[in-house]
């Protein structure tokens, strides 16, 4: 790229409401809207929002801008969130949750329709979160530069290459959903993408509620009463994070919070025992939020301890099932063209041969292809065998 074309490019900065909202009229005109962002996460509980980069079809100049909300401090994003329900116009990101959790969270608003090109690529058999960068090159055979990826994208001014590599992120996006979702469509496989996308465009997906921030923890222990603990402390650590946007780990992380369920500290002497917990959890606020969650964990009302529903379920294991499922979910990935990771993951499987009921495998389009073969083969109505050096699946009769 010449310096005079990368001036041109450069030049397309959006620092005002008022020239979002040009933008965003300008853009109805078109079927779709490629987006990213750049944001920092790394100390704070939200994302700071740092930039937004919009591009629509065509090779114009001006159909690529980038959106810079940290110029004006009245600056806001109504215009953005107007075009974002707009269902004439799709709205396509590359692996957009987080993308999403922050436009949510700025204005409660979920884009519609909503396109992702990472799990449209998994839909497309180009294998497990396939990278932007990968798909640039397979799908366009273009190589994009990296470099300014872990860019402190607060700083002002930008420098010229975090532009062009802020800009590049959603205008080789266009040709890669364009062929994408012709694939798709080639493939009959649009049920398959709405499914997905019915996740990324549920509020639950970005709303953690505080009792229920337990379920992320991962624990062996499944005493109900251990449990109870859990989630206590669970709760508080998500409300203080919230509250002082600081990230939960610094609250104190899910080995201290194991520590802490186990050990049941009744008081600021015995907290101090604890060896994983940080400086700031020993004491001040941290420390008597600790102390009150152990304390209305094990008071806790046994009708309202955690469901411990199907755990005793889960708490069987047969590794030998387990294999057998993991060989068909590959031949039939392979059949179908599709991402392993995306129809089932091994937590998945594991479930399937515990005889777990009620999980994604087991619904809609996965249940199709793979679901229904699985509890099958887990009954002994099918098995399966190798012909020509390929697996092959045979019906019990």
């Amino acid at each position: 790229m010449t310096s005079q074309s990368r001036k041109k490019v450069f030049m397309k900065t959006v620092t005002t409401t008022e020239q979002l909202e040009e933008f965003c009229s300008y853009a109805e005109k078109f079927p779709y809207i490629t987006i990213d962002t750049e944001f920092l996460r790394e100390k704070t509980y939200y994302a700071k929002l740092c930039l937004v980069q919009l591009a629509l079809p065509g090779k114009s100049k001006n159909n690529a801008i980038l959106v810079d909300p940290l110029v004006d401090d009245d600056f806001l994003f109504d215009p953005l969130f107007r075009l974002f329900k707009n269902k004439d116009i799709v709205k396509v990101f590359h692996a957009g949750r987080q993308d999403l959790e922050i436009f949510f969270n700025i204005g409660k608003c979920i884009p519609e329709p909503l396109f992702d090109t990472q799990v449209a690529a998994m839909v497309c058999g180009f294998g497990d979160q396939v990278s932007y960068e990968i798909l640039a090159k397979k799908v366009l055979n273009v190589n994009v530069d990296k470099a300014s990826r872990f860019s402190d994208w607060s700083r002002r001014p930008l420098t010229d290459p975090q532009k062009q590599y802020a800009l590049g992120d959603v205008t080789h996006l266009r040709g890669i959903f364009e062929f994408l979702i012709s694939k798709i469509k080639q493939n009959k496989r649009d049920p398959w993408i709405h499914e997905e996308m019915d996740i990324l465009k549920s509020s639950k997906t970005y709303v953690i509620e505080p009792r229920e921030a337990w379920r992320r923890v991962k624990f062996r222990n499944r005493s109900p009463e251990f449990l109870s603990v859990v989630r206590e402390l669970a709760s508080f650590r998500e409300i203080y994070a919230k509250n002082k946007n600081i990230p939960r780990t610094r609250v104190f992380k899910d080995d201290s919070l194991l520590e802490i369920a186990s050990s049941k500290p009744k008081n600021l002497t015995e907290l101090q025992t604890l060896r994983l917990l940080t400086r700031d959890a020993r004491s001040g606020p941290i420390s008597v939020g600790i102390i009150d969650a152990v304390s209305l964990g094990e008071n806790c009302p046994k009708m309202d301890l955690p469901s411990v529903a199907n755990l005793e379920i889960r708490a069987q294991k047969n590794e030998a099932l387990l294999d057998l499922l993991k060989v068909l979910l590959k031949s039939i990935c392979e059949e179908h063209g599709v991402s392993q990771k995306l129809v089932a993951s091994v937590s998945d499987l594991e479930e399937v041969s515990r005889g777990v009921p009620d999980i994604p495998v087991m619904k809609g389009w996965r249940y199709e292809i793979f679901g229904k073969l699985a509890n099958q083969l887990c009954n002994g109505e099918i098995s399966l065998t190798a012909v020509d050096r390929s697996i092959k699946v045979l019906k019990m009769i």
